[in-house]
């Protein structure tokens, strides 16, 4: 790992981390370029996963594609699209109050957890941190109820805003991934990344994605909260995200990023059978394109 990390910062050169970006107009149509399907170099990584792939954002070229458009469960990577959406409709500064459901529904469902305190109320911002690092199925239960208004008309316009971004080999059946008596939802690698791509063009989802930890003081509305990041990924130079998932069905996935010259790859990994691995096939990936797209 240190050597591909090494490999990483000698060829590809430091990735920038850019979090002070200007608010852009979220209400506006995405501004992600077409994506051009190419066919894959043969001095690609090896991918072991079930399906991937890699694109220049800023151009909308594909790098690399493995079984792209192919349907699958893709776990917590739902949870980019509930907070790309939530800030469709809400300002950071709003304030969300936790309820009871919010904690049952993670509970009941075996996810992973903010351990959000029923009777707290956070603001949008801040539960963002919530949703995205420990990957907090209450902190998604609670900005679905809140901003759908309901879970299911949240979903619904998920859904909706898929079908916008061009995501049409996509279905959300809730907003956290995990499964459900009525079957998983479903994405494609290609799907994800272009909705990857347009995420991270919101500072706020951009700069939540790439911290590593989080805290937050206590205060009259809340008690004190802290909370670590799942992406192993964040620390080797250049990542800047974006989200990690897990399910039994899904296997372990990742979708992630990095920056050079103008230029932001951007990745998609379903179906790991081993967990780490993710995180070094990603990095091998924004090496490698890095140098591709140098060339």
């Amino acid at each position: 790992m240190r050597n591909r990390k090494a490999r990483l910062t000698a060829t590809a050169g430091a990735f920038a981390l850019v979090t002070g970006l200007a608010v852009p107009a979220y209400a506006q149509a995405p501004a992600v370029a077409p994506v051009i399907e190419t066919v894959a170099d043969s001095s690609a990584p090896t991918v072991h996963g079930r399906a991937a792939y890699l694109m220049d954002a800023s151009s909308g070229k594909a790098l690399f594609s493995k079984d792209a458009a192919e349907r699958m469960p893709i776990a917590s990577l739902t949870k980019t699209m509930t907070a790309y959406v939530v800030l469709k409709n809400a300002k950071p500064t709003d304030v969300v109050q936790i309820r009871s459901e919010d904690v049952q529904y993670a509970e009941d469902g075996g996810g992973t957890t903010a351990d959000l305190r029923p009777g707290d109320r956070i603001t949008v911002g801040e539960l963002l941190y919530g949703l995205m690092l420990p990957s907090g199925a209450d902190a998604a239960h609670a900005l679905a109820r809140t901003y759908g208004p309901g879970v299911k008309g949240f979903v619904a316009k998920m859904n909706a805003t898929a079908r916008q971004l061009g995501m049409n080999d996509t279905e959300y059946v809730n907003a956290d991934g995990l499964p459900t008596p009525r079957g998983d939802g479903y994405s494609t690698a290609r799907d994800q990344a272009v909705l990857a791509a347009e995420a991270l063009r919101n500072p706020l989802i951009k700069k939540a994605a790439g911290t590593q930890r989080h805290t937050l003081a206590a205060n009259d509305e809340h008690r004190s909260y802290s909370w670590r990041s799942t992406n192993k990924l964040l620390g080797t130079p250049g990542a800047i995200g974006l989200k990690t998932g897990f399910t039994q069905a899904a296997g372990f996935c990742l979708a992630f990023a990095g920056e050079r010259d103008g230029h932001r790859l951007v990745g998609v990994l379903l179906g790991e059978s081993v967990s780490s691995r993710r995180f070094e096939t990603a990095e091998s990936l924004l090496s490698w394109g890095a140098d591709r797209e140098a060339a």
